[in-house]
Parts: structure tokens; C-alpha cells; sequence
């Protein structure tokens, strides 16, 4: 087994970690560590969060410092104000052992005068986001010219957030000796243009493939009518008693609405959004990271660097727009060698999208069926049993207390007392699913009368259609997405498999929603010189006949931000009468899963 101590590092350090309970370097660490300390190279590093990227850069680092020099030497450019206070919290611990270092940290979301007193001793390493660092250059608060080692940290999600501008306005500030050093847990063709044009012989080390998921973290998806979407939501939550885990949703309303729904449900939830403030979102956090909550509900852009460890689970609502989130979502769990499981809730028409994130993680989603009601009871009532087995029991909890008890159930036998004792944490769980039904057989029921429908009237499940651009018109998968979104004006044009020729796009649709898109097209101001047809013919003859420049299944459901908002605010309303209904049914509603 390798060791810290045979990578190179110095004593100082090496003591500073031992007390922190680093014991073996993970296969990252193994890597960059000791490249990094023999070489002045850039490094590419692929891993996805939770690999110890952070160690991996941050140990070396705070070796190559020279205390002696007073200039900023270090810079690590996070994406949001959590991770970056995270790195240098950690940076802290690490070099605690190395005198005279100074590390401070510089993000938004703080009253920056604060920070400008911690620059008046000027900082060996700085840990920033990229707006507030460049506000600080522009007072002549920071100054880039003496870096040595500059580390773009979650680099994709700092492109996701349109830092691009601001970090290379960032990079061309330090000088070009600077060794650089990227780590992402994708590589969208972004990051592979800023490596070419800013790095230089880059030896990429990577844990895994590109883009490719978590070997720790098992990829589960349940398929769910539209409409029950938060039953089989409920349903999981309810089989997973200890559960500490995020649930994904695509809009601000749509987490909105689900929190307050599972908390009205008696859920230990909450939400983490766009529309709160710092001062809410640092409170929501707090209370998940030490596990006063047990559920988050957020969307992407909300979760965007949220570091917490032991995850057990991540819940997507709904799926991403795009692989390289879900990538990044599943990687919230499964970290630091513990298991972890993503699970997609997905409707049939959803189904097919999976594909293409398959592909892209190299991980396959095995389908399970819906827990049943009973299978929920049983999990919650071997999960109250288990406690009750693990309890201490409080030494002040003596005879005084207990004979007066044990007076009053003598006439109960051994049996009874388990009975009753169990019936009164657990009747009102029970009457809640006494009736439920089963989510399964209504999705089986659905998608049997829907095939038996095409059968009687000769439907097959897609058509495939064209438009008369391609490649070199500038299309691509994205593109034609975007162009259906804005002829539509919908969000319900189901897309299936697409590929750009040079001078075509093809792409599959359902057959009932043929003429709504030929309508559209031929009406829209957006699509009037462009041809949409009907393709015939087999279609394997036509693969042979054209070279397809990029093959991908487009993922369900594209719309308009106003779309995806009253859409997601109509079907909050309706879960809401559901919610409302249920809990004049039974008293279950107030429950909690912890």
C-alpha cells in the first residue's frame, strides 16, 4: 500500500495531515503529488468530487511555497463561495505545521471590506472565486505577478456559471512562467480550448475516463406516470429510512414546491435556490451539512460547488439538460471510497434520454420497480426496531424510574408489550399506506393500453423527420433543440435520436405530434427558410447513404424558461391537491422519517 510519506512530501506536512486522519492517498493524490513537486509542468486532472482533488493539488502546493518571499505565489480559482471557503479551510490545516504561511480566501456574498483588511499582510496563497478577485486586482489589492502555481478547481462548473471572461482576464494577469493546473470533473470542449490556448505539454492524469461517473455510486432508475412523480418520490424516501440525500429538480419553483410539500408531509427537508439570500443559503446549509436535515431539495445552479460528505443518495426529480450535470450530480455521493446511489425518477417518455447518459458515464441504470406501500412499512418498521435495539440506554434511567413501569405492565405478556409498543409509533404509518396503490401496475396498465392503442390503429412510436441544414449550416444536436423550443413554444415535443448531416439534421418524434411540428415550422418566424419533411424509407439505408457528424438522444421534454415555470407551477398546484387530499384520508401527513 502507498503512503504519504512516499511521495515526496515534508515533514511539516506529513505531521500536519497524520492529525487530520489521512492514512493512504487516494489514486489522484498518488499521481499529481509527486508530479507536481518534480516538474514544473501544467497538469489536466479528470476526477470527479470527492476523489481528494483538493489534497491532490493543496499538499504540494503549500510545499513549494517559500515562506521567505513576500509575494502571492499560490492561486486557486473556485466556482462558488462554499468551495472556496472549503479549500482554504483545508489549505489551513495542511500547512499547519509550516510557519509564516498566510492563506486567505476572497468571494461574494461578503462584505468585502473584511477582506481587504486580511490583504493588508500580503497572502502566499489567495483562494478566490473569479468576480471578487477581479473587483480586488482592479483596487490594487491583489496582485497576479508573482504567481508561480495557478489551479482552476471544478473548472467546468465555473464555465457552467459564465466565468469565462472573468478567468481569462484572471490567467493573463500572471505571468507565463506560472505552472497550471486544471481540474474537472468533465471536459466539455470549453475547458479542452482554455487548456490549448493557456497550457502548455499538459500531462493529464485521470481517475477513470472522461466524463465518466463514479465507480462508487450505483445508477438506479424507476419508471412513474407523470402525475405520481411525488408519490414514487414519497415512496422512496419512505424505503430508505436513513437517507441523506439531494433531490434535483430542473426549476427555483419546482424545488419550491416540492420542499414545501415533503415538509408539510413531515419530512425533514428544505430547499436551496436562486431566490435566497446568502444569509438563507448559508442557514439552509449549515443545518444539511451537520444533518439537521436529512433532505435537500435544489436546483444545479443552486448546488453548484456544495461540498458535503456521507451523502447516501441523490434523488433526480428530474433529469438534466445535459450528461456532463448529471455527472456532477451523481458525484455528490459515492466519495472518498463509501457507496452511494443516484436514482432517476422518470416518466416513459423520459426512459429513452437515459441512453445517452449512459453512454457518457459508461454506466448502465439498472431499472427497479416502485417500493409498494408494504414494502415501505416494512423498511420504516425494521428501521424503528434497529433503534430501538441500538439505543443506549441512560444510566440515569434506574429503578426509581423503571418499577413503577414494570408494575404496570405485569399483566402484559412479553408479546403484547412488543405489540402495542410497536402499533403506537407506527398505526399511523400503517393506515397511510393501508390502501395505497400500487405505482407499478399503473404505469404497466398505462403503457399496455397505449401500445394496444397503436396496434388498433396502425401507429408505430416515432417518426423520423429533417430539415434541409446541417453541419455546415452550423448545426448540431443543441442547435436543433433550441430551434424546436422556439418554434414550438412548448415544452412537450418529445425528441428522440438525432444526427447532423452536412447538409441535413434528422431526428425522431413521436408520430402523434408530426403535424403540430410541420405546422409550426411552416408558421413560425423562426423557421421560414427551413424545410421540415417526412423521411421515407428504411432507415439503415439511409445511414449508409449519409455520414452523421454526431449521433445522440436528445434528452425529453426541451422548452422555454417560460414554459418549464408555468409548467412546473401547474404541476406543483396539482401535487398540492394531492397532498391536500391525502391528508384528509389519513393522519400520516405529519410523520417524521427520522
Amino acid at each position: 500500500m502507498n503512503t504519504f510519506e512516499n511521495l515526496g512530501l515534508e515533514q511539516s506536512i506529513l505531521q500536519g495531515i497524520s492529525e487530520m486522519g489521512f492514512v493512504s492517498p487516494t489514486p489522484i493524490q498518488e499521481e499529481v503529488i509527486p508530479y507536481m513537486l518534480s516538474n514544473q509542468s501544467d497538469i489536466i486532472g479528470l476526477a470527479q468530487t470527492g476523489t481528494g482533488k483538493t489534497a491532490a493539488f493543496g499538499l504540494p502546493l503549500i510545499q513549494l511555497i517559500s515562506t521567505k518571499e513576500r509575494t502571492t505565489q499560490g492561486l486557486v480559482l473556485a466556482p462558488t463561495r462554499e468551495l472556496c471557503m472549503q479549500i482554504a479551510t483545508e489549505l489551513r490545516k495542511y500547512s499547519t505545521y509550516k510557519e509564516g504561511i498566510h492563506i486567505v480566501a476572497v468571494y461574494g456574498g461578503e462584505d468585502i471590506m473584511k477582506q481587504l483588511k486580511q490583504l493588508d499582510k500580503t497572502p502566499h496563497i489567495v483562494v478566490a472565486t473569479p468576480g471578487r478577485l477581479i473587483d480586488l486586482i482592479n483596487r490594487r489589492k491583489v496582485s497576479l505577478q508573482g504567481i508561480k502555481h495557478l489551479i482552476l478547481d471544478e473548472a467546468d462548473e465555473m464555465l457552467k456559471m459564465g466565468f469565462l471572461d472573468d478567468i481569462t482576464t484572471i490567467i493573463e494577469e500572471t505571468p507565463d512562467s506560472r505552472q497550471t493546473l486544471l481540474f474537472s470533473a468533465t471536459m466539455p470542449t470549453e475547458i479542452s480550448s482554455i487548456a490549448r490556448r493557456y497550457m502548455s505539454n499538459a500531462k493529464e492524469i485521470a481517475v477513470g475516463k472522461k466524463n465518466e461517473a463514479s465507480k462508487n455510486v450505483e445508477h438506479v432508475c424507476v419508471v412513474v406516470r407523470k402525475d405520481q412523480k411525488y408519490l414514487a418520490l414519497k415512496r422512496i424516501l419512505d424505503s430508505n429510512p436513513d437517507i441523506y440525500g439531494i433531490i434535483f429538480c430542473r426549476t427555483r419553483q419546482q424545488t419550491k414546491d416540492i420542499a414545501d410539500l415533503l415538509i408539510v408531509d413531515g419530512y425533514n427537508a428544505d430547499a436551496l435556490h436562486g431566490d435566497l439570500s446568502q444569509a438563507q443559503r448559508d442557514m439552509v446549509m449549515n443545518k444539511f451539512r451537520i444533518k439537521n436535515l436529512q433532505i435537500l431539495v435544489a436546483t444545479d445552479v443552486a448546488a453548484r460547488g456544495l461540498d458535503v460528505n456521507n451523502l447516501t443518495h441523490v434523488i433526480n426529480y428530474d433529469l438534466p439538460d445535459d450528461k456532463e450535470t448529471y455527472t456532477h450530480r451523481s458525484g455528490r455521493t459515492g466519495r472518498v471510497n463509501k457507496s452511494g446511489i443516484s436514482i432517476a425518477i422518470v416518466t416513459p417518455r423520459e426512459k429513452g434520454s437515459l441512453s445517452t447518459i449512459e453512454k457518457a458515464i459508461n454506466r448502465k441504470f439498472k431499472q427497479e420497480l416502485i417500493p409498494t406501500g408494504l414494502e415501505a412499512c416494512q423498511k420504516q418498521l425494521n428501521h424503528l426496531i434497529h433503534r430501538m435495539r441500538e439505543v443506549e440506554v441512560s444510566e440515569d434511567l434506574d429503578d426509581n424510574y423503571l418499577s413503577e413501569i414494570f408494575e404496570m405492565l405485569t399483566d402484559m405478556s412479553k408479546e403484547e408489550v412488543i405489540t402495542r409498543f410497536v402499533s403506537l409509533e407506527f398505526n399511523r404509518f400503517l393506515s397511510y399506506y393501508k390502501d395505497s396503490k400500487d405505482l407499478n401496475n399503473d404505469i404497466k396498465a398505462e403503457k399496455d393500453g397505449g401500445e394496444a392503442r397503436n396496434r388498433r390503429t396502425g401507429k408505430s412510436d416515432r417518426i423520423r423527420l429533417k430539415i434541409d441544414q446541417g453541419k455546415n449550416d452550423g448545426y448540431e444536436p443543441k442547435r436543433l433543440l433550441k430551434l424546436i423550443n422556439e418554434v414550438t413554444d412548448s415544452k412537450d415535443i418529445n425528441i428522440g435520436d438525432i444526427e447532423v448531416t452536412s447538409k441535413f439534421t434528422f431526428f425522431d418524434v413521436d408520430k402523434d405530434q408530426v403535424t403540430r411540428l410541420k405546422t409550426a415550422f411552416a408558421t413560425s418566424k423562426f423557421s421560414r427558410s427551413i424545410e421540415l419533411n417526412e423521411v421515407k424509407g428504411d432507415r439503415s439505408s439511409r445511414s449508409s447513404s449519409s455520414s452523421p457528424s454526431r449521433r445522440r438522444q436528445a434528452p425529453a421534454n426541451q422548452s422555454s424558461s417560460s414554459a418549464s415555470r408555468s409548467q412546473s407551477s401547474g404541476r406543483g398546484r396539482d401535487r398540492n391537491k394531492e397532498t391536500d387530499k391525502n391528508k384528509k384520508s389519513d393522519r400520516y401527513s405529519k410523520r417524521k422519517t427520522w
